[in-house]
């Protein structure tokens, strides 16, 4: 198979789809591997790296996706990019669909098969291809919401560890899964006072047996979070459902009885934000104001972090992808459910019911469509 990894042109993505590793993987099993000149640059493999894995480098991203079989990337394909996709063509990335009806559109008019990673899964019920990306914007939410909170950036102008005979910061986090674990984990090592709320028993006694007094956790009701949010420094929307449109979990009501100058961390922004007031912002230009509370919102938080980003990624990608390069795209699903999930576009049709239930499409079956 020709498998072909353009570079990202989203503002500020510096990730690539494909490392040299698995670059190498591909070319060691006959595949025939390409990549646009420079993909990697952003996350520190050069085009050397890539040529002495056995990839061939091309000019363009229009050559790329002429050329290739199989295209790899990280980030859902912008307008441009959509339209070189064609008709038979697998495109394996992220998607997010479910707020996105402009993309969903334009994938299933182009025709191409296309398996999101954000909604392939595992045996044990989880997301392994959306899990590092989650560790890695878990970690950050604390990071870049104490830089929001401060004085300059329209913040409270709080510490989050405090000092001695001040109090550190308080920090409320919606969500108790991958990312809401990370991120209360760093914020409580950060000196933070951290909440989890989650509405999953037996994930708050996990989060108890395993972390102790590190952070508190309180189930989560529309109430608690009221409750919590006014007293709150900063509050880290954490909250997924698998391909479908993020929760709104807090109001623009809510936001007049916080404390001016707090802050919302909007990790679930590539699924349309579990605030009403989010709207995806970027690397360049990534905080905004709404009634006195700070939002940051950036849609592809890991693409700051691009090298471990990348090499993450790529360690939970390489088994899938080689998998869809050695047995086509309908064999490797019908060989694993896991990979069948993630099917969300085949031939004009989408297959992912989540999607078509936010977007009001109709969803046919990924199991009809293996078997046709």
């Amino acid at each position: 198979m020709k498998i072909g990894c353009p570079k990202e042109i989203k503002p500020q993505e510096f990730r690539v789809g494909m490392t040299p590793n698995a670059a190498q993987e591909a070319v060691a099993r006959g595949h025939e591997v390409l990549i646009e000149t420079d993909a990697g640059m952003g996350s520190g493999f050069d085009n050397d790296a890539y040529m002495a894995a056995g990839a061939r480098i091309v000019d363009t991203a229009a050559e790329v996706f002429a050329t290739a079989d199989m295209i790899v990337k990280v980030k859902e394909p912008q307008a441009v990019e959509r339209k070189m996709l064609r008709e038979g063509q697998l495109l394996f990335t992220y998607l997010h669909l479910a707020p996105d009806p402009d993309q969903t559109h334009d994938l299933l008019s182009s025709g191409c098969t296309a398996i999101a990673y954000e909604t392939v899964t595992d045996a044990a019920g989880g997301l392994p291809l959306l899990a590092p990306m989650s560790e890695v914007a878990g970690r950050l939410a604390p990071q870049v919401g104490s830089w929001t909170l401060q004085k300059a950036n329209g913040g409270r102008g709080v510490l989050m560890g405090g000092v001695p005979g001040v109090g550190p910061a308080k920090v409320v986090v919606i969500g108790g899964g991958v990312v809401g674990t990370h991120a209360a984990k760093i914020a409580a090592g950060m000196g933070a006072d951290v909440t989890v709320l989650d509405r999953s028993l037996p994930r708050l006694r996990y989060l108890d047996d395993v972390f102790g007094n590190t952070f508190n956790n309180q189930y989560s009701t529309a109430g608690a979070t009221a409750e919590l949010i006014q007293t709150a420094d900063m509050v880290i929307g954490a909250v997924l459902i698998p391909g479908a449109a993020a929760p709104k979990l807090v109001t623009r009501a809510q936001l007049s009885t916080m404390k001016p100058g707090a802050v919302l961390v909007d990790v679930a922004i590539d699924q349309g934000g579990c605030f009403e007031t989010s709207k995806a912002t970027t690397h360049a230009d990534p905080i905004y104001e709404v009634d006195g509370i700070m939002h940051y919102c950036v849609a592809n938080m890991p693409g700051a972090v691009a090298r471990t980003s990348t090499i993450a990624l790529g360690n939970a990608t390489m088994p899938f992808l080689l998998s869809l390069a050695d047995k086509g795209w309908k064999q490797a699903c019908q060989d694993d459910p896991h990979l069948l999930a993630g099917l969300n576009v085949h031939a004009g049709q989408l297959t992912y019911y989540a999607v078509g239930k936010a977007l009001g499409i109709d969803v046919v079956s990924p199991n009809v469509v293996i078997k046709s």
